[in-house]
């Protein structure tokens, strides 16, 4: 009781008077530009969650149960919807939720495991979204400032912001064999969940396509990846066209296990000619694959060791290489014959 009653100076001022608010001003012109860039390109994002069907062990009934979550975008008016191929992988079935909360299921229309993309479609008898505006990637620099809008461990409609921290960097694809070039390093924020939505310049155009991270506790540590949208650009038209890539080829036979054994016991890097399919371009520009001499012993072919000027260390890095063009570009490949540096010209053909 005598607690009670003891009032110290000043606690009159602790009994619920209330507070002046201190006006806030006006938001800063920065701030106003990113929160007009949110509500601009918020209703283009999407929110995907994914299902597998699973039987039951004694009464054999199918049932779905959930899979996982990720992001995407509104690609066209068509309800095309862009997002990473690890996002629906082994799923049966995947649910597109518009940011004003309508769900419609969605088929898939065409996937590239090689660039981590696919693209889904949701129907279009009502008002779609409208698409995100497209920008460019081959002209980014480090430094300028980037958003992503995604929907990190189901978190909808988030933003975060950063710069590109780093162009041109190299992983290896969700398919084995062969590596997504020329991704967009960034440290705005991307964790689980993240994965298809868009990462944007400071103008709201897609610049790229979050799809990784590098992280040892799986959540954000400020390396995030994108796979550009000049990418994007030659990729899912094909998709939405012919339901798959396809990839600008030499007509010819390589094999990783046996490239990586060859370079070894030879000491060189590139990629060897095992064969040569008749009529291809390879056969054309004259390759020389691997062969056999009298003497039952092997001898080396042509050895590729650059595209268009850039070096080729392995089958995985010559893919990503030809990659960078269109079937019927023509292009000049490097190669080692007989250990002499030559160089051939070659007109791609559509992969087989």
């Amino acid at each position: 009781m005598l607690l009670g009653t003891w009032q110290p100076a000043g606690m009159a001022a602790w009994q619920g008077e209330q507070r002046t608010i201190t006006p806030r001003g006006a938001l800063g012109a920065d701030e106003r530009a990113v929160i007009e860039l949110f509500e601009r390109t918020r209703d283009s994002v999407v929110y995907i969650s994914t299902s597998e069907l699973v039987q039951d062990f004694w009464t054999r009934n199918v049932f779905a149960v959930p899979r996982g979550t990720g992001s995407g975008f509104v690609w066209d008016e068509a309800g095309h919807v862009v997002t990473n191929f690890h996002v629906i992988q082994g799923a049966a079935r995947a649910t597109v939720r518009l940011a004003d909360g309508r769900d419609y299921p969605a088929r898939l229309v065409g996937a590239s495991p090689a660039h981590d993309i696919a693209v889904l479609r949701i129907g279009v008898a009502f008002k779609s979204p409208p698409p995100v505006p497209i920008g460019t990637s081959h002209d980014l620099q480090v430094g300028q400032k980037v958003f992503a809008i995604g929907n990190p461990f189901g978190l909808d409609w988030t933003l975060t912001t950063g710069i590109v921290s780093a162009l041109d960097r190299s992983l290896p694809a969700q398919e084995g064999g062969s590596i997504v070039e020329h991704l967009i390093q960034t440290d705005a924020a991307i964790n689980p969940g993240n994965s298809g939505g868009p990462l944007l310049d400071s103008a709201g155009r897609l610049i790229g396509i979050n799809t990784a991270i590098y992280s040892p506790s799986g959540a954000s540590a400020g390396i995030g990846f994108a796979v550009p949208v000049d990418t994007l650009m030659r990729v899912v038209p094909q998709l939405i066209r012919h339901g798959k890539y396809t990839r600008p080829a030499l007509g010819m036979e390589v094999d990783a296990g046996v490239n990586a054994r060859l370079s070894r016991l030879l000491g060189i890097e590139g990629v060897f000619v095992l064969d040569v399919a008749p009529g291809s371009p390879a056969a054309a520009a004259g390759l020389i694959p691997l062969r056999l001499t009298p003497d039952g012993r092997m001898a080396a072919g042509d050895i590729i060791i650059a595209v268009a000027g850039k070096p080729v260390d392995s089958v995985a890095r010559l893919l990503a290489r030809l990659d960078d063009f269109a079937v019927g570009d023509v292009v000049q490949i490097g190669l080692l014959r007989g250990g002499q540096r030559h160089t051939v010209t070659v007109t791609l053909q559509a992969e087989n």
